[in-house]
């Protein structure tokens, strides 16, 4: 597989070329407009200015490789994750995307994890291009996120959340035990962002936390737990109503309901595993991820959930 690089902290970072081949050059412009759309400049701008170019172009690359539909190339982006924290957790300002990356770096843990057990794309015939490499089949992003998860103590950050807004969600008619969707969101901390533009424990999007009653300013409701818990428990309502299955409802509830509808309208038989190898790369980690903190936490499958009466 062609490969560009991006330099960032004095090493390269390599990730996969789509056709058409990216350059260098490419990749940067590409990451610098995105980054001028969505990054929160007053953040950021604490930063040097180096730094913030480096900051800028690193977020930018990790939001579109998260999006991207290849999980195994989410193994490469570890090693510049975890220079990158460091100098984000320097700055006030910036310890909400260092909060969001060090989160994300159980992600890449599984997808090196598959990385190793998934067999490497053949080598392309004379003349054609390279194929591309397969995606993990769901079933097996399960188990490791099992096994992965069973090493993971409760986080010291949920007991104060967990007892408090389980009423909230049952209160909003969904299983209270979804509750732990913060824990993969955000390892229950307030402060998270995402370069996306996600906030808060149950990281909201502007525009859904504006759609179930929140205010984004001038004070963020997103980054209060009960109000954040009450649209999250509003949102999921609204999704499983609508697939009325929970791996397509937290598909949704990462990747977006539009997304997840197209994929399925290609189907005959509409599971989330007959599209999960098309959803972003995040998604495809984010819902077994979800599954097996359930299982962890509460001793439940996805299948056990049981929305409260009345």
């Amino acid at each position: 597989m062609k490969k560009v690089c991006l330099l960032l902290f004095g090493s390269c970072l390599f990730l996969p070329a789509q056709e058409p081949v990216l350059t260098l050059d490419d990749l940067t412009q590409s990451a610098e407009r995105w980054a001028a759309e969505n990054l929160d400049d007053d953040a950021l701008r604490i930063l040097q200015d180096v730094d913030q170019k480096r900051v800028r172009e690193f977020l930018a690359v990790i939001q579109k490789q998260f999006q991207a539909e290849y999980v195994l190339d989410l193994a490469q982006l570890k090693e510049t994750t975890k220079a990158i924290i460091p100098l984000l957790e320097q700055y006030e300002e910036t310890v909400p995307y260092a909060i969001w990356l060090k989160n994300q770096l159980v992600s890449m843990d599984v997808a090196e994890k598959l990385r190793e057990l998934v067999p490497p794309a053949p080598k392309p015939e004379p003349g054609r291009p390279p194929a591309s490499p397969a995606n993990p089949a769901p079933q097996l992003v399960r188990e490791i996120w099992i096994k992965k998860i069973a090493e993971q103590p409760w986080p010291a950050a949920a007991k104060p959340y967990v007892s408090t807004l389980k009423p909230i969600f049952t209160a909003g008619k969904v299983p209270p035990e979804l509750v732990w969707i913060a824990e993969v969101e955000s390892s229950f901390d307030p402060r998270a962002r995402s370069p996306a533009g996600a906030a808060g424990l149950f990281q909201l999007m502007p525009k859904t936390a504006r759609q179930y009653g929140l205010r984004t300013w001038p004070i963020d409701q997103r980054l209060k737990p009960e109000p954040s818990a009450g649209a999250a428990a509003r949102h999921l309502k609204h999704l499983h109503a609508h697939y009325n299955d929970w791996r397509l409802t937290l598909a949704a509830y990462n990747a977006g309901e539009g997304k997840v509808d197209r994929l399925l309208a290609r189907q005959k038989i509409k599971t989330y595993d007959t599209i999960a190898k098309h959803l972003p790369a995040e998604t495809q980690l984010y819902v077994p991820r979800i599954e097996a903190t359930l299982l962890r936490r509460e001793g439940l499958k996805l299948s056990q959930l049981r929305a409260p009466a009345g």
